[in-house]
């Protein structure tokens, strides 16, 4: 089965509450939610309010990305606040399986992302640890970039493996997602589809009923 997520950072903020409840009402089950502290990546983006507030009106499932340098000082605090799943990089965190074991036992599902740059072998050892994996199409850290067209190769390399030993193991893309490569992404094996642009620019429920009819 194959999945919408959209991503609440390509949200226009002044209507923040309103287009999440368009794109809920639409007929998504994921919501993205990118966390940016300015140190993993370039760019700062919203934290522990947004998360709190969207959670209180919102029941999707809270897929939250973190773009942030040892992630694992906060997962207990995005837990507390709704957080269903969250996603550290393997490149930002030092204590990987203690991290995604933590968050575990507090009941959220874990996923571990890599940037285009870093080989799938980064992920292997943490595979029986993980419900998802994340494989970044586009360079982490700012929204509206295109999508970097070597990484289907990645994505098809993860599919193989996820396949092979792993079958309940989602596989998400994120980055430059549009309904002009879709196709091409979930026929390469992802099912997990971020995108933020593609949904929140121009009609945000019709964006999603043409991603939702092709998926």
């Amino acid at each position: 089965m194959n999945y919408l997520c959209p991503s609440i950072l390509a949200a226009d903020f002044w209507e923040l509450g309103r287009q999440v409840e368009i794109v809920e009402r639409a007929g998504v089950p994921y919501l993205h939610v990118d966390v940016m502290d300015g140190m993993f990546v370039p760019s700062i983006s919203f934290g522990m309010p947004i998360l709190a507030s969207v959670r209180k009106r919102c029941g999707l499932f809270m897929d939250v990305h973190m773009m942030v340098a040892d992630p694992e000082r906060y997962i207990e605090e995005l837990i507390r606040l709704g957080a269903d799943g969250i996603t550290i990089h393997v490149e930002a965190c030092d204590c990987i399986p203690e991290t995604l074991t933590r968050i575990r036992e507090l009941g959220a599902k874990t996923g571990i992302a890599i940037n285009p740059e870093t080989p799938v072998s980064a992920v292997l050892p943490y595979m029986d640890l993980v419900d998802m994996v994340l494989v970044m199409t586009v360079r982490p850290g700012f929204g509206g970039q295109e999508y970097i067209i070597d990484c289907i190769d990645k994505i098809k390399e993860v599919r193989r493996v996820i396949d092979q030993r792993y079958p309940d193991v989602k596989l998400e893309i994120d980055g430059g997602v549009t309904l002009s490569n879709l196709e091409m992404n979930l026929a390469a094996g992802a099912n997990v589809i971020v995108t933020g642009s593609a949904v929140f620019k121009g009609d945000i429920e019709a964006n999603v009923r043409e991603f939702l009819k092709r998926m």
